[in-house]
Parts: structure tokens; C-alpha cells; sequence
């Protein structure tokens, strides 16, 4: 089964999007009917839908989403972690229409201006809550943030982490220090996977080339090897660089010197294990 892991969907008629102010190709609605022909032609059996915004209705709809359309084959939500009934909001999330379809929570830490967010008392608190409920935690983080997800992937061994987006190296400008470091500070702790995704929107939009992913790529695959990589669009935020086929296809490149069993976790395996699909 091949599993596109990390997508988005969004209908501005509903709620605005802030973050996409400015992003022209972004500024209108998303709708998984929008990517499906993508999905088709590339040979995706089954996706995860990923949370946008930190509000608490969304997750629901996309539940609704997933109970309606059995491609969608698990959604990464939202709720707010400091909360103190993290548990309660969990299960209520649960028994929602297509509750069984939650497989994980999102904050974007990336825009918490404390660096070590994710070291706080409250947020540890709550994402043991999540770790208690069988879900996974996916990290939006910027590399500086990486240190404090070292920590705190350490200290809650019995959750799933997954990294999103690589962890947002420095593409555009090439840097690869001190990202790789942290990456394989990260790897050494057997409780996180990284998402294949993201990479074409942190190099140069216009002028980037998969030569020039190929350092970082080398890095995810050397320090987390395929059963911790799991490959994902990011649409249609990959918009902005590529299109799907086109980072498809470059993912594909990136990984051609691979056995058919490591692509085949990249593309799929990988995600239906971490996040129990």
C-alpha cells in the first residue's frame, strides 16, 4: 500500500487560513476532490490528512472528512496540549463521526516563541495524555526548536514522535550544520520517525534541484535508515515550489538507489506502522 502520509485540506468559506497571508497560490480553498486525480496518477491508496490551524473545530471536520471518503486513512488533529483535561478532549475526539480515523495530534510549536516549548511542564503533561490514548505526536518544529525534541523525546519514550518536514532544514541557503547534528542526535532515540516532505518548500522555490536535496535526504537516510522515513506531499503547500508529480518524482530519485522493501516503507509501510493505519 502505498500511503501519502502528510497532506492538507481547507475551505476559506469556513474559517480563514492566516498563515497562507501573502501566499498567493495558498489564498483559496483545498479540498481533498482537488488532489484526488494527484493521488490516482501517482498510485496512492490511502492518505493522512494533517491539521492547519490551532483551533478546536477543525479536527472534527476532518474526522468527518475521513468517515466519509476511505482514502483518508487517518488524521493528525489538533487540540490544545496545555489544557487539563487533555484526556477528556482526546476521547471525546474519538467518539466523534470518524473518530477511529484520528491518528495523531499537531501544535505548531514552530511559532511558539519560547525555543523550548515543548519542555514545559503543561505540554509534557499533555502529550503523555496523548501517548496514553495510542496516538502519535507530530513535531512542527524549526531547527532551533530540534534540541528541546531531543529532550523531549527522551523523556516520554512510550510516545510515537513523528518529525515533520525534516525538521526544516536551511535548504536555500545550503546549510547543513548544526541540522544534521541534530538530527543525529535525534535518531539515536528509537521512538521517532521523520517525514519525507517539506524539502522542496525550504529550498528555493524556483530554482531548486534534486541535487541539491540529495545532502539532506542522505542525512534523513543515514540516520534514521527507511523503517523511520515515511513519505509525504505536503499539498498543497508543495505547491509553492512543485507540483505533486514533480516532488513525487523527486522523492522517487532521491530514493532509487534503495531495495524495493526500504522504497516500499518510505512510501508507505513506514506510516502505516507509526501511525497505526
Amino acid at each position: 500500500m502505498r500511503i501519502d502520509a502528510h497532506h492538507h485540506v481547507w475551505d476559506l468559506s469556513v474559517r480563514e487560513e492566516p498563515w497562507t497571508a501573502g501566499l498567493e497560490t495558498l489564498e483559496r480553498s483545498f479540498a481533498l476532490s482537488d488532489v484526488a486525480p494527484a493521488l490516482a496518477a501517482n498510485h496512492f491508496d490511502a492518505t493522512v490528512v494533517v491539521q492547519t490551524v490551532s483551533v478546536p473545530d477543525e479536527t472534527p471536520e476532518l474526522l468527518a472528512l475521513a468517515a466519509a471518503e476511505p482514502i483518508v486513512a487517518g488524521v493528525v488533529g489538533w487540540l490544545d496540549l496545555t489544557a487539563a483535561d487533555v484526556p477528556t478532549r482526546l476521547a471525546a475526539l474519538g467518539a466523534q463521526p470518524g473518530g477511529e480515523s484520528l491518528v495523531g495530534i499537531r501544535h505548531p510549536a514552530q511559532d511558539e516563541v519560547d525555543p523550548r516549548w515543548l519542555c514545559r511542564a503543561d505540554v509534557r503533561r499533555g502529550l503523555a495524555a496523548v501517548a496514553e490514548a495510542g496516538l502519535a505526536y507530530d513535531l512542527l518544529i524549526r531547527p532551533t526548536q530540534l534540541p528541546a525534541a531531543i529532550e523531549t523525546v527522551a523523556a516520554l519514550p512510550q510516545l510515537r514522535f513523528v518529525l515533520d518536514h525534516a525538521g526544516k532544514p536551511d535548504i536555500a541557503d545550503g546549510a547543513l550544520q548544526p541540522w544534521a547534528s541534530y538530527l543525529a542526535d535525534l535518531s539515536i532515540e528509537p521512538n521517532v520517525a521523520v517525514k519525507l516532505s517539506g524539502l522542496v518548500t525550504e529550498a528555493d522555490h524556483d530554482a531548486w534541484t534534486v541535487d541539491q536535496l540529495r545532502p539532506y535526504v542522505d542525512v534523513l537516510l543515514e540516520e534514521f535508515g527507511p523503517q523511520r522515513i515515511m513519505f509525504g506531499s505536503d499539498w498543497p503547500v508543495c505547491l509553492l515550489a512543485a507540483s505533486y508529480e514533480t516532488w513525487v518524482n523527486a522523492a522517487t530519485a532521491l530514493t532509487a538507489g534503495l531495495t524495493a522493501v526500504e522504497r516500499e516503507a518510505i512510501f508507505g509501510g513506514t506510516a502505516a506502522e507509526w501511525y497505526r493505519l
